[in-house]
């Protein structure tokens, strides 16, 4: 039997994949993306008639006959943390779609996108997108290129044909022929390129045509298979669904599965298995992202196709290869080589959970790449001991005490203890998103951290006593100073130039407002106990904070970030006074 082909849409994040499916599906998935950006892998079936209603006139044109049963397309996302996702979208497919938007060209994700389909040896068109946008272009409302652009003014068709060509430019300098799809003369040896718009549906028609044509023509040895042989797929998200409990979303790429049939899958600890319990099927040009309500339960399916799969003992599956027991022999190998170390943790790192595989793969790539680590990941909700467990991280690594979680509810007993423990639960559900949360949690923390050993450590100061400033002899003596350099705080010990300590501050004020820290530049009053002024304190004196040998070390070399050049100067000075008095 001839199967569809697997299309996989790619490219760069906002060209406009999603909007591209949407429009050949009519929906609003785009709409539905949290922050309009694509988070998940998904799939959806394209029918034969849809396929012909669009392209009817150009299918005439070119006296294409369809053997095909209709198009499978993958959608991936763009961003650059879907990395992993994107090559198993990529290693999957028969044919790419690499969106591009016509008005940036190249961007990361697209050459990324191109290594990938090279490492595949994945046959590609460009959809150049983004052509209404283009200044002047006219609307028309048609599905053709061909007949849209016949619409245009010639400033439009300069400028489209200016853009075409910086993408035959842009393809060459990573070893790629390419041409407009209608300029093509060897198919085999040169990238097509349609230029279309994803939100008007203007030469949608070109891209269904050729992306029909090619396969027939170049896939068809590929798209035949054994309808009663073994299925094998990947599994590109794990998921819970309520009522199914967890459940595997599949791209079928050969062979065919049944109700009751057992598969073989990777997980963590290596090979386990599954008894089919459901197979479901997204509706025509529905996503296999969205709710099992779209769904429609089937008895067997044969590839390709993207289907959900319910089962016992599929909580620890991994994405890679699937196959039907029966014929795990043949497939252990494969399994075993697309096992991805998804879940490997480190010592000490934050809590991570996720609604699915791909949100556990983007979020340890953000993570990781920003020197986050990771200590335990998981999929579903929020637990009680995901809270504990970050509590018991906080003496140890108080950054990393916190529940990352995209897209899963919290348990209401994990919100109790959250509450209890004063442990954060960041929750979201755009990926990078969640991750600008945690570096702005980070960021307080850190304040919060900050704050609090200011508070404690001694810096060095140094202060000068104003003449005519004496409000109090003793008892305690009160004093006009202006501070230097460095820092004075309550508390602190002071010190002459020969190093020898006259007396620690008790309060200071400015203007009858109590200080907690006054800084290079201010001028107050100072009181002191155990002094008196005209004896262990001179008027213009200038007399030093006091640091023991432990001060100076925490300062020196542990927290060397929270002092300035000038009060590294003063500590030095400060050191060398201590340094003569020993001496004496």
């Amino acid at each position: 039997m001839i199967r569809q082909p697997i299309i996989v849409v790619m490219g760069h994040v906002d060209h406009g994949k999603t909007t591209l499916l949407d429009r050949i599906r009519s929906t609003t998935m785009t709409a539905k993306e949290a922050g309009g950006i694509t988070q998940h892998i998904g799939a959806s079936e394209v029918p034969l008639d849809v396929i012909k209603k669009t392209c009817g006139a150009l299918l005439q044109k070119f006296n294409i006959k369809i053997t095909i049963p209709g198009l499978l397309f993958i959608d991936t996302p763009g961003h650059e943390a879907f990395t992993n996702l994107r090559k198993r979208g990529g290693s999957v497919a028969d044919l790419a779609i690499l969106v591009v938007d016509v008005t940036k060209n190249f961007e990361p994700q697209t050459l990324e996108a191109i290594e990938i389909l090279k490492e595949y040896k994945t046959p590609f068109i460009v959809a150049a997108n983004k052509i209404d946008v283009i200044t002047g272009w006219h609307q028309t409302g048609l599905s053709s290129f061909t007949d849209a652009i016949s619409k245009q003014g010639i400033n439009v068709t300069e400028d489209l044909e200016a853009r075409v060509y910086k993408l035959v430019g842009a393809l060459s300098e990573v070893g790629f022929n390419a041409e407009r799809f209608d300029r093509v003369r060897d198919f085999k040896k040169e990238i097509l390129i349609c230029p279309l718009s994803a939100k008007t549906g203007e030469g949608i028609a070109e891209l269904l045509v050729y992306a029909t044509g090619l396969s027939q023509r170049f896939l068809e040895d590929r798209l035949e298979i054994e309808v009663n042989g073994a299925g094998v797929g990947g599994i590109i998200e794990r998921k819970e669904e309520k009522g199914l409990g967890t459940t595997v979303d599949v791209i079928l790429y050969n062979g065919s599965l049944k109700v009751n049939d057992t598969i073989a899958f990777a997980t963590p600890a290596g090979i386990s298995t599954s008894k089919i319990k459901a197979l479901l099927k997204p509706k025509a040009l529905q996503e296999l992202r969205e709710s099992s309500s779209k769904f429609y339960y089937v008895d067997s399916v044969s590839a390709a196709a993207g289907i959900k799969i319910s089962g016992s003992g599929l909580e620890d599956a991994l994405p890679g290869s699937l196959a039907i027991s029966t014929d795990f022999p043949n497939y252990e190998n494969e399994i075993k080589a697309e096992m991805q170390e998804v879940f490997n943790v480190d010592k000490s790192g934050v809590i991570l959970k996720s609604d699915s595989i791909g949100g556990i793969e983007a979020l340890s790539k953000l993570l990781n790449s920003a020197g986050v680590s990771i200590s335990k990941k998981g999929i579903g909700r929020v637990t009680k001991r995901d809270v504990l467990d970050a509590f018991s991280i906080r003496s140890s690594d108080p950054e990393s005490a916190v529940v990352i979680a995209f897209n899963v509810p919290v348990d209401e007993e994990a919100e109790q203890e959250s509450y209890a423990t004063g442990i954060n639960i960041i929750k979201g559900n755009v990926i990078y998103g969640i991750v600008d949360n945690y570096k702005e949690w980070l960021d307080s923390e850190r304040a919060k951290s900050r704050q609090t050993i200011e508070k404690a450590l001694v810096f060095p100061g140094l202060l000068k006593t104003l003449p005519n400033s004496c409000f109090r002899v003793s008892h305690p003596a009160i004093f006009g100073i202006e501070v230097i350099s460095g820092r004075i705080k309550p508390g602190v010990q002071l010190m002459n130039r020969m190093g020898d300590v006259v007396g620690t501050v008790k309060e200071m004020q400015d203007n009858g407002i109590n200080l907690q820290e006054a800084k290079k530049g201010d001028s107050l009053a100072l009181s002191m106990d155990g002094v008196t002024y005209g004896r262990q304190i001179q008027e213009n004196e200038q007399l030093y904070v006091f640091l023991n040998d432990e001060d100076e070390r925490a300062l020196r070399y542990k927290f060397t970030n929270m002092i300035s050049d000038s009060e590294l100067e003063l500590l030095d000075e400060v050191s060398r006074i201590k340094a003569q008095k020993r001496k004496q």
